[in-house]
């Protein structure tokens, strides 16, 4: 029955995505599967840090921006998940080590001193996202990840100049 199941879900992903059931993950370039393994560290990683800021930021502007961060990135980890799959990536369940420390480094920190080290922190990673995104959309020979760069890599863009304008 799980087989069924299974098998289901692939094929209702597959009519969605518009793309055939088979997982070829031999056809997928290591650079390519290396991108959708940061990125789904990073997504997870997103949503967790904007969950913290939702709730501990001091700012109501920041608490905002962690809602829109645990939004959009959801979305793209939903998306994100169904590549995966339909490339044969086995995506992690949980975070990696270092963006494990920068979550418990910011759940650490005192209220007035947590907006200023989560935007620090959420700049950097979107800035080196910026350019993983460019990067790919350069380099991968994909037409699957090519879409889904191209659907998100402008995402990335808008966060980060939000980002910065918080900054100021």
């Amino acid at each position: 029955m799980k087989v069924i199941y299974t098998m289901a879900v692939i094929a209702a992903l597959a009519v969605l995505t518009g793309s055939s059931t088979r997982a070829d993950n031999t056809m997928l370039a290591s650079a390519d599967k290396e991108f959708i393994l940061n990125v789904a560290q990073c997504g997870m990683a997103e949503v967790k840090l904007g969950e913290l800021a939702s709730q501990k930021a001091m700012r109501d502007d920041v608490k905002a921006f962690g809602q829109m961060m645990v939004k959009d990135h959801t979305a793209m980890n939903a998306e994100l998940a169904a590549l995966a799959m339909q490339k044969g990536v086995t995506l992690p369940t949980s975070l990696n080590a270092k963006h494990q420390e920068m979550i418990d480094k910011l759940t650490a920190l005192p209220g007035d001193k947590f907006d200023a080290a989560y935007l620090a922190d959420v700049h950097k990673g979107h800035a080196k996202d910026a350019k993983d995104f460019k990067a790919e959309a350069a380099d991968t020979k994909d037409a699957d990840i090519k879409s889904f760069v191209d659907k998100y890599a402008p995402v990335v863009n808008e966060h980060l100049e939000h980002i910065n304008a918080l900054k100021k």
